[in-house]
């Protein structure tokens, strides 16, 4: 079966641990789980309305480990937008996002400018002790790749709706929003796509 060309699809890449579930779980669904369970691939769908035409925001979690290549780019082939994700809790975390964003980079084609891509700091809920990247060092990085950046918690629920809006609003060949709270907010144009 044909995949329906009004199916918008992000897909979320970053190391294992970091909080890439949880993040959609918490947008998806509402929900935070304490629990680490490791993922191979999940995929969430949300129903959205694009020009009063009901369509569907599709986002694959993808697994933390590198054991699955093929399974990467063919996620970032099909992908709309990427959520790429690091714990600022770990340092690592961040360096294993380098070469996923070379994948994309090959996959996609160098000029990312049209791609909606955000970096996103996890876990920022958590104590200055335990933090390894600051805020600035995410936003510098961000910055060298050409993309946008945001720092969010799961376990808080801090800008999580504000990531997948973000993301959303940097989409450049078509109209695409979420509408928050249950209603469209008075920014939100008329053609935009929205949340039901």
């Amino acid at each position: 079966m044909p995949e329906q060309s009004n199916d918008y699809r992000v897909v979320v890449f970053g190391a294992g641990g970091v909080g890439k579930s949880s993040l959609v779980l918490r947008f998806v669904k509402g929900t935070f789980r304490e629990s680490y369970i490791p993922t191979i691939e999940d995929t969430y769908r949300q129903v959205i309305s694009c020009n009063k035409n009901i369509c569907t925001l599709q986002i694959t979690d993808t697994t933390g480990s590198h054991q699955f290549p093929a399974m990467q780019r063919l996620s970032i082939n099909k992908g709309h937008a990427f959520i790429l994700v690091y714990s600022v809790c770990s340092r690592q975390s961040l360096e294993e996002l380098r070469p996923i964003m070379d994948v994309i980079k090959e996959v996609k084609g160098p000029d990312l400018s049209q791609i909606p891509i955000m970096v996103v700091g996890n876990k920022c809920d958590e104590s200055a002790e335990l933090r390894e990247v600051s805020t600035s060092e995410g936003q510098t990085q961000a910055q060298d790749w050409g993309v946008s950046f945001m720092e969010t918690s799961a376990k808080t629920n801090h800008n999580v709706k504000q990531l997948f809006q973000e993301l959303l609003n940097l989409e450049k060949s078509r109209n695409v929003s979420l509408q928050i709270g249950g209603k469209a907010s008075s920014r939100v144009a008329k053609d935009k796509c929205e949340v039901m």
